[in-house]
């Protein structure tokens, strides 16, 4: 109606018959240009409001997300840090641990107990004065002095037996220090790869969320139509309220790893820093036999009770020969008013009483529990070398498995879902019993990868390839 009422008069206006003058409509004309001239200053001069954003796409939740700052950059990202290499990040703990420093400081001191070894032992000098009083008319009173000097000559059975005990332990010292090193690198790697694995299944559900939030999207749509009942929204919230959670956790779950590689770093490590690996790494072991012998000649710590046993082995004979610790020699010389007396003497300790049979007994029991032992350890370390082969190998083939028909069959069975209730031949559930099938399956895939990654540091724990890598 108000459309026509606003034609009528215009055409009214301009029919012939009542026609205006000329006059009448230039000046018509010159009022509208006068009008137009003095509105267009008083908008130019009016404030202007600030700009706002163009509208953006709606969020998870289907509300409009917060608008950056004036003046932030949308593109910009918040600095992740310095990215570390897995050598890099290695390295950096090796130097700074203090479990690692604690045990270099153990072989200095076991050092010194090999220059304590082979130390000699020192001189005894005896001085004694006084005087002679003369009871008999023909003696001669004076003054009375005497010196004496003993020198212990060591057995030197029992002499070689001390210093070998004292280089053995210094063996034993330096293979503690490489089973510390050993041990660190495969922690650290181990730590690594559990942090690409909580931030692999962090990506997961950020990505699972997403897909569910387009899955409630078109629920919210149905339910809001009609064409499909409540609780169909109420289990998509639920489904994304838990991806969220997942999400949370694995986040947290990285940063912990995180935080535990900077503790073994002794806090050395920067405040935020990314990790430049892959649990895809290709582990590029040698073969079983390779890796078996190996082990038997390089593991740090059947070395460390191999230097225990020959510690042991020498301290039974030093036992056995410190029946006759040695032979003293002394020389003494005595000076009295009218003589000068002087005297070299030997003596010996003679293994009446005490034939250190106590000391014997215990060092050869203390050799026999450590051969023991190191037998017990070989034998224990070839199965463990075989338990992580196929640790390694059933990993690898459930990657293959998971990676090639699994996760491929569940993207397929998740699409169809996703079409059929898109043209109402399906439900809500049946789509997210497959996302969910999908979400199963990508997990399992992830934990297959790290449990590869944990057989191969597990194999090279055992065989010492990382001591010999990260050798200073």
């Amino acid at each position: 109606m108000t459309s026509k009422a606003n034609v009528l008069p215009l055409a009214s206006s301009t029919a012939p018959r009542r026609a205006a003058p000329r006059a009448s409509a230039w000046a018509l004309t010159l009022l509208a240009t006068a009008c137009l001239a003095v509105s267009l200053p008083t908008r130019a001069q009016a404030p202007t409001s600030p700009a706002r954003p163009a509208p953006t796409a709606a969020s998870v939740d289907g509300t409009t997300p917060p608008s950056p700052p004036t003046g932030a950059s949308t593109t910009a990202e918040a600095p992740a840090g310095p990215v570390l290499t897995l050598e890099q990040l290695t390295r950096t703990v090796l130097a700074h641990n203090p479990e690692l420093l604690a045990a270099q400081r153990a072989r200095n001191t076991a050092a010194a107990g090999v220059i304590s070894a082979g130390a000699l032992p020192n001189p005894r000098l005896e001085w004694s004065g006084g005087r002679n009083n003369a009871r008999l008319p023909s003696a001669t009173p004076g003054q009375v002095q005497s010196w004496a000097v003993a020198q212990l000559i060591e057995n030197p059975t029992l002499r070689g037996a001390r210093q070998e005990a004292a280089r053995a332990g210094e063996r034993s010292s330096a293979e503690q220090i490489e089973q510390t090193r050993n041990e660190l690198i495969s922690q650290v790697h181990l730590r690594a790869y559990e942090a690409l694995l909580r931030r692999a299944e962090a990506a997961a559900a950020q990505e699972s969320v997403a897909l569910l939030e387009q899955v409630r999207e078109r629920v919210r749509l149905r339910v809001d139509s009609g064409e499909a009942p409540r609780y169909e929204m109420i289990k998509a919230d639920a489904e994304i309220i838990n991806a969220r959670q997942r999400q949370q956790n694995a986040s947290l779950q990285a940063e912990q790893a995180l935080l535990m590689l900077n503790r073994l770093a002794a806090g050395q490590l920067p405040a935020r820093w990314s990790l430049q690996a892959s649990l895809d790494d290709e582990p590029g072991l040698p073969g079983l036999e390779e890796t078996r012998l190996r082990a038997e000649t390089h593991n740090p710590e059947l070395r460390a009770l191999q230097a225990e046993v020959s510690r042991a082995q020498a301290r039974l004979t030093e036992a056995k020969a410190s029946r006759l610790p040695g032979v003293e020699l002394r020389y003494s010389q005595t000076r009295d008013p009218e003589i000068r007396q002087q005297q070299l003497g030997v003596s010996v300790q003679i293994p009446l009483f005490d034939q250190r049979t106590g000391p014997t007994a215990e060092a050869s029991s203390e050799l026999e529990r450590l051969q023991g032992q190191l037998d017990g350890r070989r034998a224990e370390l070839r199965q463990q070398i075989l338990l992580a082969w196929k640790s390694l190998e059933i990993a690898r083939v459930r990657t293959e498995a998971l990676s090639l028909g699994a996760v491929r069959e569940a993207e397929a069975a998740l699409r169809v879902a996703q079409a059929a209730y898109r043209f109402g031949e399906r439900g809500i559930l049946d789509v997210l019993d497959a996302q969910r099938l999908l979400r199963t399956v990508r997990a399992d895939l992830l934990e297959a990868r790290y449990q590869q990654q944990a057989a191969r540091i597990e194999l090279e724990l055992l065989s010492a390839r990382n001591a010999e890598l990260y050798r200073p």
